[in-house]
C-alpha cells in the first residue's frame, strides 16, 4: 500500500512563493509519472502538472505555467512544487499522486494565499 505524505504549505501573502514536498512510501516511485494536483473550496479536484520518471514535465494547466514548477528526487522518493508569484486563487489543498491518480490520496497540505 503506497502512503503519500504532503507537506510544506502554510499561510502566504499575495506574490509569495512556498516548496511543497511529496514522499511516497512502499512502492517502486521512479517508475511513476507523477502529478500535482489542488482542490479549492467548493471545486472539484484540478490537475496542476506532471513530471515523467526521467524529471521531463508535462505541460500543467494555463493558470500555474510560468509560476509553478514540478521537480523530482527518485533516490528520495519525493517530488516537490515549487510556487512563485502565488494569488489568493491558488489557495488550495494541494496534494500529490501518480499523474493517472492510481493512489490513495494523501492528506494533502493547506495553501493559503492573502491579498
Amino acid at each position: 500500500q503506497v502512503q503519500l505524505v504532503e507537506s510544506g504549505g502554510g499561510l502566504v501573502q499575495a506574490g509569495g512563493s512556498l516548496r511543497l514536498s511529496c514522499e511516497a512510501s512502499g512502492r517502486t516511485f521512479s517508475i511513476y509519472r507523477m502529478g500535482w494536483f489542488r482542490r479549492a473550496p467548493g471545486k472539484e479536484r484540478e490537475f496542476i502538472g506532471a513530471i515523467s520518471w526521467s524529471s521531463g514535465s508535462a505541460p500543467s494547466t494555463d493558470s500555474v505555467k510560468g509560476r509553478f514548477t514540478i521537480s523530482r528526487d527518485n533516490a528520495q522518493n519525493t517530488v516537490y512544487l515549487q510556487m512563485n508569484s502565488l494569488k489568493p486563487e491558488d489557495t488550495a489543498v494541494y496534494y500529490c499522486n501518480t499523474a493517472l491518480r492510481q493512489w490513495s490520496w494523501g492528506q494533502g497540505t493547506q495553501v493559503t494565499v492573502s491579498s
